[in-house]
């Protein structure tokens, strides 16, 4: 997912619904996809999410309602959405959107056996952990 390829389809309309929290999105290659504002935010591509390398991801719990509170253009490659938990640093690229569309079952399947292996409910506040400070965010 590092970069756009020249065959990656493209947005032709994005639609927030707030809602129903979803981020509609119509790709040039004529697929659709209904995204929940919780399944972008426990997948947010930020190292706050997924760490700085395999293994460092940060389980997100608590998001259930979360909502888009504003969605940002980056170039003409990605969006940034605010979220209403304050999350902010996830770039969403054209080609990562594709992939939380396309894949969407089985993120979710991966997610809650995540929340599974680790003890915890979806809908359990975010506790955070000693020592995980990161200057990049």
């Amino acid at each position: 997912m590092a970069g756009l390829e020249k065959d990656t389809p493209t947005p032709v309309d994005i639609t927030v619904h707030s809602a129903s929290r979803v981020l509609e999105i119509a790709f040039s290659d004529g697929r659709t996809f209904r995204l929940p504002f919780e399944l972008m935010r426990v997948y947010s591509p930020s190292a706050e999410v997924q760490g700085h390398g395999p293994g460092q991801e940060v389980l997100q719990t608590g998001k259930r309602d979360v909502d888009i509170v504003e969605l940002e253009a980056v170039g003409n490659y990605a969006v940034q959405p605010t979220f209403s938990d304050g999350h902010v640093s996830g770039i969403f690229s054209w080609d990562y959107l594709y992939f939380l569309g396309a894949r969407q079952d089985e993120l979710w399947a991966e997610y809650n056996a995540r929340l599974l292996a680790a003890g915890v409910d979806r809908d359990a506040p975010m506790v955070p952990k000693a020592g995980s400070a990161c200057g990049s965010h």
